[in-house]
């Protein structure tokens, strides 16, 4: 494999933060407490998502569904698709979020994306169980530990918040906004910065001419 692109999905696919706003609203008094010690990495998002998940209701993962299904994507991710398919560029989904928000959202788009990597929750008990076959270090889903099934000499990362750190450090090629392009300063690692995939495409579009 030549190219791949690994791209996260919530607040980077979906134009806000899906998955903390499903947090909020169906686990507010431990979303108000944990996300602020996640973000300032006091507490691992292993740890802290854990928590918050396994303290919702199972009977109410199908209105988390439903509120999902509402999010709007950022301007220009068909577009990328296009291009991606055109060049032959497999597109991996890793989300540090919920597998079946992912396939809510994408709906009809889950074909044209090569894989999806995300949370899953069993919902046969009272409360949600969180399942993840990618779990390590401080991570439910240890992004870097998808890139590694995927060699490949040119690495292209996307993504917008703390959850992406770990990818974008690894990756050849780093397309960053919002808290990412922060925590990305602060290790001195380079980056693209964007706003909507429009200018992913156009901008690979000259690189790979």
């Amino acid at each position: 494999m030549r190219r791949i692109v690994f791209c996260d999905f919530d607040g980077t696919i979906t134009v806000e933060e899906t998955f903390v706003a499903v947090l909020k609203k169906f686990a507010p008094q431990l979303s108000t407490k944990l996300l602020p010690e996640m973000y300032a990495r006091r507490v691992t998002l292993r740890e802290g998502v854990r928590t918050i998940l396994e303290s919702i209701p199972s009977s109410r993962y199908s209105e988390i569904l439903e509120f999902t299904q509402l999010q709007p994507i950022r301007k220009g991710f068909v577009e990328l698709l296009d291009l991606l398919e055109f060049q032959g560029v497999p597109l991996v989904v890793v989300s540090g979020g919920l597998r079946g928000m992912v396939e809510t959202v994408l709906d009809n788009r889950v074909q044209r994306v090569h894989a999806i990597y995300a949370v899953d929750v069993e919902t046969s008990g009272n409360f949600l169980k969180v399942n993840s076959q990618y779990e390590a270090g401080t991570e439910l889903i240890a992004k870097v530990q998808v890139m590694s099934k995927y060699p490949a000499y040119q690495k292209i990362a996307i993504g917008d918040s703390l959850t992406d750190l770990n990818m974008a450090l690894e990756a050849n090629l780093v397309f960053a906004r919002d808290r990412l392009a922060e925590y990305l300063d602060e290790h001195q690692k380079s980056y693209i910065p964007w706003n909507d995939f429009l200018q992913i495409r156009d901008y690979l579009v000259k690189l790979w001419k």
